[in-house]
């Protein structure tokens, strides 16, 4: 069976001090880029612009989750197995990138997550809570157990891709994909160790702690109860989650 093509898939929004580079390093894997500017009011569409990437831009922001859709159908449209997004503000390293891909390799058809595992101490520890919150509810709806179900850095395969149209939006769509692939395609999770990156010239988070974790909750709630045998699915979840490293793994 031939490697499957993937291209890199980055969304972003007002990201004009750090798209440069991250695109670059990107580019310098030799992987095509797809850029989805969700309607951002500084430089960063001329930036990418200038660059030999596939850009997209929306006239007005509508949301992470609407850039990830658009970026999932231009990506199934140009022919794509699967993609690796990354967030545009310089927390995702495109260093990391080889490691999913080998991830996803060893374990086909499968959803690999960068989960943020390496310098945790790095994380405020309020993140680090929500998170731990969030990957125990995440993991009980998707019925399976998931390390770092809030990371951005992912690569789907197109059997993910091919739930481009689920009717959820904004950062609720990446907890969304996780469940749905899990629950109703049978799409397994591993996750490849990254660092926690918080310090340096980060601009602040879009993701809202009260607004975005509300809405996380309650989707993650309702399809907890939709795919019902909830007591099976939270055992299911309770195990420990697949964590592929550079020689080995730990299951």
């Amino acid at each position: 069976m031939s490697a499957p093509r993937w291209c890199v898939l980055i969304p972003c929004l007002n990201e004009e001090a750090a798209i440069q580079a991250v695109v670059e390093s990107v580019l310098a894997l030799g992987a095509p880029v797809i850029v989805i500017d969700d309607g951002s009011d500084d430089r960063t569409p001329e930036i990418v612009a200038a660059l030999p990437v596939t850009l997209l831009r929306h006239a007005q922001r509508r949301g992470k989750g609407e850039a990830l859709r658009r970026g999932f159908r231009e990506a199934l449209r140009q022919g794509y197995d699967a993609v690796v997004t990354m967030d545009g503000d310089g927390q995702h390293l495109a260093g990391d990138i080889p490691r999913i891909a080998a991830a996803a390799a060893r374990y086909p058809g499968h959803i690999v997550i960068g989960a943020r595992l390496l310098d945790k101490q790095q994380q405020p520890k309020g993140r680090r809570r929500a998170n731990a919150v969030a990957d125990w509810g995440v993991s009980w709806a998707c019925a399976q157990p998931v390390a770092d179900t809030q990371s951005g850095q992912r690569w789907y395969p197109r059997a993910a891709l091919e739930l481009v149209d689920l009717p959820a939006e904004h950062f609720v769509f990446e907890a969304a994909i996780l469940i749905v692939a899990s629950r109703e395609k049978d799409i397994g999770v591993v996750s490849v160790p990254i660092a926690s990156r918080y310090h340096g010239h980060f601009r602040p988070s879009h993701f809202s702690p009260v607004r975005d974790v509300v809405r996380i909750t309650l989707y993650t709630i309702g399809r907890v109860v939709h795919y019902g045998h909830i007591i099976a699915s939270y055992r299911r979840s309770r195990g420990t989650p697949t964590i592929v490293q550079e020689q080995r793994e730990v299951v």
